[in-house]
């Protein structure tokens, strides 16, 4: 008998329309009851933790539902499904599997149409999750993200329109297996990423933001940041990672100062490489990291958790991961 764990924090899989808005009330037990049959074998236990919009969580929540998987997984549960809304549910996915390298399934889900719409997909989505988390296919993939069908390895996955059913894709890498009927069929075997050594008590992480390139665009936020206390800087730069003179300039005086700055883009799809004179090729010369393919948010987690690793440098930490080897063994700058 496999022990699965439903964990739910709310968002529109467990939202009702009123005058108000769409609010989350419905609780793990309701959700579950409305999947029809669960998978053969499993036996499906269910925990309400938090019950609100995924938009109103900060990284104190994201920790805190981090100490939850940690306590199902000790306890002795095969799986975790965990109900999440969809704005931020790309962030909370990525920083668990930073998190855990346990071989068994911690699976993401949530909706796009409210639990009373007359054509909720939630059930649809939590029912995929929870036959993904009984099935062996889903071990060793790190933490999934179900949807419409589709499992998506964490890291890379990104919501990609505000109101379809298809809500999420994973540019330049694809589904790992695909739900079909309640049937888990594998695609390819993802590599799970390296965790990083991450203390999931503190209260929350460090402060990283993110800041926008665009025509124009100058030092301003990188400095602002960096005076509000901010560990770190990701900059969504533009094309394959490139920015004007201004805020090259502001990104050199961040990392002469000792701050991590990261580069991704605000293009979907795509890696960031340091190609341009001036431009991407400059910011590599100043120090700032190239972070491939993930999106800004994912990145400002990566820079946030790996600046609460004792003994090295966040840099390090980063380009460890980014390398695919274990940050804890890395301890150079």
């Amino acid at each position: 008998m496999r022990r699965i764990q439903v964990v739910a924090t709310g968002g529109t899989i467990a939202s009702r329309s009123g005058a108000e808005g769409r609010r989350a009330t419905v609780l793990a037990e309701e959700l579950v009851a409305s999947v029809g049959p669960l998978p053969e074998g499993a036996e499906v236990s269910t925990r309400d933790v938090v019950t609100r919009g995924s938009y109103a969580f900060d990284t104190a929540d994201l920790l805190a539902l981090a100490r939850e998987v940690r306590g199902t997984l000790r306890d002795g549960a095969d799986g975790v499904v965990m109900t999440h809304g969809t704005d931020t549910m790309e962030e909370t996915a990525f920083l668990l599997d930073l998190a855990f390298d346990d071989p068994r399934p911690i699976v993401l889900t949530g909706a796009q149409r409210p639990f009373d719409d007359r054509a909720a997909d939630g059930p649809g989505n939590l029912g995929d999750a929870l036959a993904v988390a009984a099935d062996d296919a889903a071990r060793r993939h790190g933490t999934l993200l179900v949807f419409d069908g589709f499992a998506f390895p964490a890291r890379g996955v990104r919501k990609s329109d505000t109101m379809s059913a298809h809500a999420f894709t994973a540019p330049g890498r694809g589904a790992a297996l695909r739900v079909v009927g309640r049937r888990v069929v594998p695609l390819w075997q993802s590599v799970p990423s390296p965790r990083l050594p991450l203390d999931l008590d503190l209260p929350r992480l460090p402060r990283v933001d993110v800041v926008p390139a665009y025509p124009g665009a100058d030092g301003l936020f990188v400095r602002a940041s960096l005076a509000e206390g901010a560990a770190g800087v990701v900059v969504a730069a533009v094309g394959a990672g490139n920015a004007g003179p201004e805020l090259v300039e502001a990104v050199a005086e961040a990392v002469a100062a000792g701050h991590p700055v990261l580069i991704c883009s605000r293009v979907h799809s795509g890696p960031v490489e340091p190609l341009y004179a001036g431009g991407g090729a400059e910011l590599q010369r100043v120090g700032a990291i190239f972070a491939g393919d993930l999106s800004p948010w994912q990145a400002r987690l990566l820079l946030a958790a790996a600046s609460t690793v004792p003994g090295t440098s966040p840099a390090a930490v980063v380009r460890a991961w980014l390398a695919g080897r274990d940050p804890s063994s890395d301890t150079g700058s």
